[in-house]
């Protein structure tokens, strides 16, 4: 059952949307024309769509136990990589839209946290011109992940597997600058103002940062609004299932609710 907090913010989600028509931004515009509404296929990702078929259909069982907010699908530890891979990997379409995303900004430092089995790893490797450092905490689901990336000969993706509260932090001893983020691991509150305001000080001057999942609960929506609110950040939009907040200070602090 979909809980009432989710089903109220759908609908106050939708009761704000906008299109194209009211978008008065020249980049806003842009952003919306060639990554939101820009559906054609410019790479083909079938390849990884059959390892994601694969995924679905194993009967594996494996031990994961959840660093994060609790699941809502498992009670206990033990779990096939069918469920799994049903519950914790990011749709095709989305998936599709975060690799629009680092195409049209032609990032070439990626970060995500949260590996899973990699799927969303492989659509963002898919921009050769990235390096994508993806952070893992489970062991089982990095193996997994790290089989997956051996059978495309990925060349431009790092994974770093161990729990994310130390990995990132010494990840980011290194001054270099990112231009994209996906933070899809710790859905609570105190974590994601955490790894936000640590990668917040490395983000690129027209960096991009994507929070999934911010209706996942309340106190994910607590922190959704607060960080679109940061002092780093330009300009946001609200596409209900995540939020990406914009560190170009050009943009004048700017918000847009739309439809993915």
């Amino acid at each position: 059952m979909i809980p009432y907090f989710q089903i109220k913010s759908y609908i106050r989600h939708w009761l704000h949307v906008v299109d194209e028509h009211s978008i008065h931004s020249p980049f806003f515009f842009d952003f919306y024309e060639k990554v939101i509404r820009n559906k054609n296929k410019s790479e083909s990702f079938e390849d990884i769509e059959r390892v994601r078929k694969k995924l679905l259909e194993s009967a594996m069982e494996i031990d994961v136990q959840d660093l994060g907010a609790s699941s809502a699908y498992f009670k206990n530890e033990k779990r096939t990589l069918s469920k799994v891979a049903a519950t914790s990997i990011s749709p095709a379409t989305v998936c599709e839209f975060l690799y629009r995303i680092v195409h049209y900004q032609q990032a070439t430092s990626v970060v995500e946290l949260g590996t899973s089995a990699g799927i969303t790893t492989l659509y963002l490797s898919k921009n050769l011109s990235s390096l994508v450092t993806t952070f893992e905490g489970h062991s089982v689901l990095s193996d997994i992940a790290l089989t997956n990336f051996e059978s495309f000969k990925t060349k431009n993706i790092k994974l770093i597997q161990g729990n994310i509260d130390t990995t990132l932090p010494d990840f980011l001893q290194s001054p270099a600058k990112i231009n994209f983020v996906l933070m899809d691991a710790n859905h609570r509150y105190e974590p994601t103002i955490r790894y936000f305001q640590l990668l917040s000080r490395r983000m690129a001057e027209k960096g991009i940062i994507v929070i999934d999942d911010i209706n996942h609960s309340k106190e994910m929506a607590r922190a959704w609004k607060e960080l679109r609110h940061h002092d780093l950040v330009y300009g946001s939009v609200d596409l209900y299932r995540c939020g990406i907040l914009f560190f170009d200070p050009t943009l004048n602090r700017q918000h847009y609710t739309w439809a993915l």
